[in-house]
C-alpha cells in the first residue's frame, strides 16, 4: 500500500477525532448550560457533532449530510438570536464554516466514502451552507445596530455668539478642564475639519518617570498639562512637577518632592494635574517691580501621593515660602496615623480668588476603619485652613482644632471639583464610605453624602444644596467626573446649569443655583436583597438624559472568539445572579452592568458653550462582584494590589472579589461594541449621533485593526474649530472627530497608552495651534506604560 493511499483514511480518522473532541466538549458544556436554564442549542449541536464523528469513523457519506444540516440550522439560529450583527454573528459560525470548508475540500471529501462519488447531494448541501455563511458575514458588515446616525445643523455649528468666550484665550489652558467651568473647551479655531488631516508631530518629551520598586499595579499617567504664558506645566505619577517650553517641548524646570516611597501604596499612584492661581488676575494688574523671594504672585499647586499640597512658583518651580510650612501643607493632619498611602490627593484642587480647595482618594475596600473623606479649603496665599467640610459632621465647618481628628470612614471626593465664584459655590462630587459593596456600618451622614453632588458655600464651607445620584451605593458608583458649568438655552430662558456624568451613565442636568433638575429625574424600583445584615434601597434615581444601557444583558449577548468560549461565557452568565441594573452584590456572585469602570469615569464630558452641544465617550463593560465570607477565604489567596481580585475589607465579615466578566481566552464575555463617542444637543437634550470608537490594533493578535469599539479611559476636548480630540482607547492613538457628524477625521499614533485628556492652545510666539497628549499608559487598564508627552501642529505650507 502506498503512503498516499494510507494517508487517505488517516486524514478522515484525524478529522473524526477533532470532530469527536469538539462534539464532546460542546455536548458536555451544552448539557450543563441547559441544566442552568440556558440555551439548548449547544447540547443539540454537540450531539450532532458526535453523530458526525461516528459516521466519519465508519466513513459514511451520511456524515456530510448531517453536518450540512447542522451548519444550516446554526445559520438560522444565529439570525434568530442576533440578526446580522457582525461581531455577534462571526463567532457563532466561524468554527462551523472552517470545519465545513475542510470537509468539502476534494482531498478530504472524496475519501469519506471511497465507494461513492464525492460530487453528490451531500456536498451540494454543504456548499449551500458555506455560501450562505459567507453571504451572511459579508451582509452583516454593512449593518450597524448600535450607532446613531445624525448630525448638527449648519446653523448650530455656527454657534450662537460669544458665549463661553469671556475671560478665555485661545493661548491658554489654565485649569484641568480648560477653564474654571470644567468644560474642556478651547476658543482655538486654527485646526478645522478641513485641515486636520495635515497635523504632524511637532515634538515629543520624555518625563523619565517610569514604574519603580514598590509601586502599586495601578500606576497611571492621567495628567492634562496647563498652558500659562509660553510654558506647559504637568505632573507625573510620582508627583514630579515639570515645566516645558510650549513651542519646543524643552524642559525649563523640574521639581521633585521626593515623595515617601517606603509607604505601602495599596492601589493608586497618579497625578491628574496641577492647579494655577494668578494673584494679578484679581488685583487687576501685573506687578511692575520684582516681588519678594518666595511670594509667588503666580503659583501652581501640586498634590502629592504622600498626602501633601505644595505651592510652586510658576517661573522657576521653587516652593512658595509664604504658603504653609515653606511651601508645603500636610494634608494628612486630622486624618489619623494611617493616612500615608491610604489618603491620596490624585486630582488637582479647585482654586478661587481666595481659596485652594482639596479633596482626596481613600483606598477602596481596604478597611472599615479608614481616614475620613474631608474637603478642606486653605488660604491660597498663606496655606492657613479656612474651613473644612466633614461629611461625618457637615455643620461643623470651622477649622478643626489641632490634635483632633475628622470623622473616620466617610464618603470621599477623589475626582475634580468645579467652582462658580459668581454664585459663591463650589461643587463637590462624592464617593461612598469604604467598603464599596458592604454598607452595614454606614451612618446617616454617610448615607446622606454618598454619590452626591454637594454645593458648598465658598465663604463658609456649609452645604447650600445637595443632589444624590445613588442611594446606599453597593456598586462602587461614586461620582467620578468633574461637573461642567454651562448656561443652557431652555424653553423658560437661559438657565445656569451644571452637568454631572455618572458611572451608571446618567447625565444629571441641574440648575446650579438650587440643584433642581432641568432634565427630569425619576425614582425607579430596583432588585432587592443582598448579604446578611445589609440592605438595598427600594428605588434609585434615573435621569431622562442617560447613556445607561437601554436593555439588560441577556444570554444571547455573551460573546467569544469561537462557539466554545462563547458557550463558556453563557455558563458563567447563568451561574451569576443578574436581575438587570442594580443587581445587588451576592455570595453567589452578581453581574454588575455597567461595571466598576463605569459608563463615564474621571475623564468626564466636553461641552461647547457656543454651539450648545456635549461630547462624551460612554463605555460598556460588565463586572462580577462576589461577596466572600472572611472565614471561608483561602489563606493562600492574595489580596490587594489593585481594584480587581480579592479585596481585603479589613474589619468586615465579608471580603469582595471583583473582576471584569471575561472568557477563558481573556476576552470580554459580553459582545462588542464596548466604547463609543457621542454628542447631545443641549437645547433639546437629545442624542444627535453615536459612533463606535477605537480598534483592536493593540489588543488583537497580529495587530489587526478591527473597528470593534473599545473602552476608553481618557477624556475629550472640543474646540471652536468644530473638532473634538480624544485618546484613551485600547489602541494607542489620539483622534480628531468632526463635531457635526462624529466622523473620525484624523488619528496620530502614540508611543504608549493615551489614558489622559489632551489639551490645546495657540502659541503667542509662532501663532500655531498645538494639540498635546500625555502617552504614559495605565497599569490596571492594561495599556503600555511610557513617559511621553507628544504635541502636534499643522504642517508648514510649502
Amino acid at each position: 500500500m502506498s503512503i498516499e493511499h494510507g494517508a487517505r483514511p488517516l486524514r478522515i480518522t484525524l478529522t473524526a477525532l477533532v470532530v469527536l473532541v469538539l462534539g464532546g466538549i460542546m455536548a458536555a458544556g451544552g448539557l450543563y448550560l441547559a441544566a442552568l436554564g440556558g440555551s439548548w442549542y449547544y447540547l443539540v449541536a454537540g450531539v450532532g457533532l458526535l453523530v458526525v464523528a461516528g459516521l466519519l469513523f465508519t466513513r459514511r457519506r451520511a456524515a456530510l449530510w448531517v453536518y450540512a444540516v447542522l451548519l444550516l440550522a446554526t445559520l438560522a439560529w444565529t439570525i434568530y438570536e442576533v440578526r446580522f450583527d457582525w461581531w455577534q454573528l462571526a463567532p457563532r459560525i466561524d468554527l462551523w464554516c472552517l470545519l465545513g470548508l475542510w470537509l468539502i475540500l476534494p482531498f478530504v471529501n472524496r475519501h469519506v466514502d471511497d465507494r461513492r462519488s464525492w460530487r453528490d447531494g451531500a456536498s451540494g448541501l454543504l456548499g449551500v451552507g458555506l455560501l450562505a455563511g459567507v453571504l451572511m458575514a459579508v451582509y452583516s458588515l454593512t449593518q450597524d445596530y448600535h450607532s446613531i446616525e445624525g448630525q448638527f445643523s449648519d446653523a448650530q455649528m455656527q454657534g450662537i455668539g460669544p458665549d463661553g468666550q469671556a475671560d478665555r484665550s485661545a493661548n491658554a489652558w489654565t485649569a484641568y478642564g480648560g477653564s474654571d467651568r470644567g468644560d474642556r473647551y478651547s476658543t482655538a479655531d486654527l485646526i478645522t475639519p478641513e485641515n486636520v488631516d495635515k497635523l504632524e508631530k511637532a515634538w515629543e518629551y520624555h518625563t523619565g518617570d517610569l514604574p519603580g520598586e514598590g509601586d502599586p499595579g495601578e500606576l497611571t499617567n492621567q495628567v492634562t498639562p496647563l498652558k500659562i504664558g509660553d510654558a506647559l506645566y504637568l505632573c507625573t505619577p510620582h508627583s514630579i512637577a515639570i515645566a516645558l517650553d510650549a513651542d519646543t517641548g524643552e524642559e525649563r524646570w523640574r521639581f521633585d518632592p521626593s515623595i515617601n516611597r517606603k509607604a505601602e501604596y495599596y492601589q493608586h499612584m497618579t497625578c491628574r494635574g496641577l492647579a494655577f492661581h494668578d494673584a494679578t488676575r484679581y488685583a487687576g494688574a501685573t506687578p511692575t517691580s520684582p516681588q519678594p523671594a518666595g511670594r509667588c504672585e503666580r503659583r501652581l499647586f501640586l498634590p502629592t501621593n504622600d498626602g501633601t499640597l505644595i505651592a510652586l512658583d510658576v517661573e522657576d518651580g521653587k516652593p512658595c515660602e509664604d504658603f504653609g510650612n515653606a511651601g508645603v501643607v500636610d494634608l494628612k493632619v486630622g486624618l489619623g496615623d494611617d493616612a500615608l498611602g491610604v489618603y491620596l490627593p490624585t486630582s488637582p484642587p479647585v482654586v478661587t480668588e481666595r481659596l485652594v480647595i482639596v479633596g482626596g482618594s481613600i483606598t477602596d475596600n481596604g478597611a472599615v476603619d479608614s481616614p475620613g473623606g474631608v474637603i478642606r479649603a486653605y488660604d491660597v496665599r498663606s496655606g492657613q485652613l479656612v474651613w473644612n467640610f466633614d461629611p461625618g459632621n457637615p455643620d461643623a465647618t470651622e477649622p478643626l482644632p489641632p490634635g483632633e481628628t475628622y470623622v473616620r470612614s466617610t464618603p470621599n471626593a477623589w475626582t475634580i471639583a468645579t467652582a462658580d465664584e459668581s454664585l459663591g459655590l463650589v461643587y463637590i462630587p462624592t464617593g461612598n464610605q469604604t467598603p464599596d459593596q458592604w454598607g452595614v456600618l454606614r451612618t446617616p451622614e454617610s448615607e446622606r453624602f454618598t454619590a452626591t453632588l454637594v454645593a458648598l458655600e465658598l465663604e463658609t464651607g456649609r452645604v447650600r444644596w445637595e443632589f444624590q445620584t445613588i442611594h446606599h451605593d453597593l456598586w462602587d458608583r461614586d461620582l467620578p467626573s468633574q461637573p461642567t458649568l454651562v448656561d443652557i438655552d431652555a424653553p423658560q430662558g437661559r438657565v445656569p446649569a451644571i452637568i454631572q456624568p455618572t458611572k451608571r451613565g446618567d447625565l444629571y442636568v441641574l440648575d446650579r443655583r438650587t440643584g433642581v433638575p432641568i432634565v427630569p429625574v425619576e425614582e425607579r424600583p430596583v432588585p432587592q436583597g443582598t448579604v446578611e445584615g445589609d440592605f438595598t434601597a427600594p428605588t434609585q434615581p434615573a435621569s431622562a438624559l442617560s447613556y445607561a444601557p437601554d436593555e439588560p444583558l441577556y444570554e444571547r449577548d455573551m460573546w467569544g472568539g469561537t462557539p466554545l468560549d462563547q458557550m463558556m461565557c453563557r455558563i458563567q452568565f447563568r451561574k451569576l445572579r443578574y436581575e438587570g441594573d442594580f443587581t445587588p452584590p451576592s455570595e453567589q456572585g452578581s453581574l454588575i452592568y455597567p461595571g466598576n469602570v463605569g459608563t463615564f469615569n474621571w475623564p468626564s464630558v466636553a461641552v461647547d458653550p457656543s454651539r450648545q452641544l456635549l461630547f462624551g465617550a460612554p463605555n460598556y463593560l460588565a463586572f462580577v462582584s462576589q461577596m466572600v465570607k472572611r472565614s471561608e477565604v483561602d489563606p493562600e489567596e492574595r489580596t490587594g494590589g489593585g481594584e480587581t481580585g480579592l479585596q481585603p475589607n479589613l474589619g468586615a465579615p465579608y471580603m469582595v472579589r471583583l473582576n471584569p466578566l471575561l472568557s477563558v481566552l481573556g476576552l470580554p464575555c459580553q459582545a462588542p461594541p464596548w466604547g463609543y463617542v457621542t454628542a447631545v444637543d443641549l437645547r433639546t437634550m437629545q442624542k444627535v449621533w453615536m459612533r463606535k470608537n477605537g480598534t483592536s490594533r493593540d489588543s488583537a493578535p497580529l495587530g489587526i485593526p478591527l473597528r470593534v469599539g473599545t473602552p476608553a479611559l481618557g477624556g475629550p476636548i472640543v474646540t471652536a474649530g468644530g473638532l473634538a480630540f480624544m485618546s484613551g482607547t485600547l489602541d494607542y492613538y489620539l483622534r480628531a472627530y468632526d463635531l457635526q457628524t462624529g466622523e473620525e477625521l484624523w488619528k496620530g499614533r502614540l508611543p504608549a497608552g493615551g489614558q489622559a485628556t489632551p489639551m490645546t492652545y495657540v502659541s503667542e510666539r509662532t501663532g500655531k495651534q498645538y494639540v498635546v497628549q500625555m502617552a504614559g499608559g495605565h497599569g490596571s487598564f492594561g495599556t503600555q506604560i511610557g513617559d511621553s508627552v507628544v504635541a502636534w501642529t499643522l504642517e508648514e505650507e510649502q
